[in-house]
């Protein structure tokens, strides 16, 4: 099947499946404006199942040039698409695969949501995979771009949970550590609190440590899941 096959079939369905209640709610969950055709997520990701099984036996690579064409529509709901059909192919993943994955991050992320879902898992994954690829997180951290340095953040977020990489998320949160957006404030701050999971005590050590500096947003993010008493001592001025 031709990929502008593949892609108007796509397109055809999310339209199909639009909701005007769900358009107009999705618009309260962003400050920026995002383009959204208004299907719920559950339909998005049944949408993206069921598709894909027309795709799976494309090459790698021809694949990806159909995700860029979803990620380049700045449709919400294709770029859901794009990030479970990239993730579905993980077993696949190579080294160099990491430029196609940054070049998503750099020219199409531009809300939250699309940040988390694709750095969450198929960047997470990736670096689980790869972490030689982990020091190019530290310079989007340096971005001027406020989703790529929230990128840089979220993508440790699923390793972090294993308990993986705690060096590395300290890096992450140094660089960030005096950021003023508040968006890539709560997304080092997550990276902490989910860090804190399996490294309760050094996590707590480090809030500690910079609570003098570090914003308030991220800060409260980071103690979430602490005890009480550990909480009242590192919002304590």
């Amino acid at each position: 099947m031709k990929n502008e096959t593949i892609l108007q079939r796509v397109r055809e369905d999310l339209q199909k499946h639009w909701d005007p209640k769900t358009k107009e709610s999705t618009k309260r969950f962003f400050k920026e404006t995002v383009v959204s055709y208004g299907v719920k997520t559950s339909l998005v990701k049944e949408i993206a199942k069921q598709h894909f099984k027309d795709v799976q036996s494309k090459p790698k690579e021809e694949l990806f040039s159909v995700c860029s064409s979803l990620w380049a529509s700045d449709y919400l709901e294709e770029s859901c698409i794009a990030c479970d059909w990239s993730q579905r192919l993980h077993k696949q993943y190579q080294p160099d695969d990491f430029h196609q994955f940054q070049q998503w991050v750099f020219q199409y992320i531009s809300n939250w949501a699309s940040c988390d879902t694709f750095c969450n898992h198929t960047i997470g994954t990736f670096l689980e995979m790869y972490p030689d690829h982990i020091k190019e997180l530290y310079k989007w951290a340096e971005s001027d771009h406020r989703w790529v340095r929230r990128a840089s953040a979220v993508s440790l977020i699923v390793p972090a949970r294993k308990g993986m990489f705690l060096a590395e998320v300290f890096r992450i949160a140094d660089i960030l550590l005096l950021d003023t957006d508040d968006m890539v404030q709560k997304g080092y701050g997550w990276l902490l609190k989910v860090a804190s999971q399996t490294h309760e005590t050094e996590v707590f050590e480090y809030v500690i440590k910079y609570k003098s500096t570090m914003p308030r947003t991220a800060l409260r993010y980071a103690i979430e899941k602490m005890p009480s008493e550990r909480k009242q001592e590192a919002m304590r001025k």
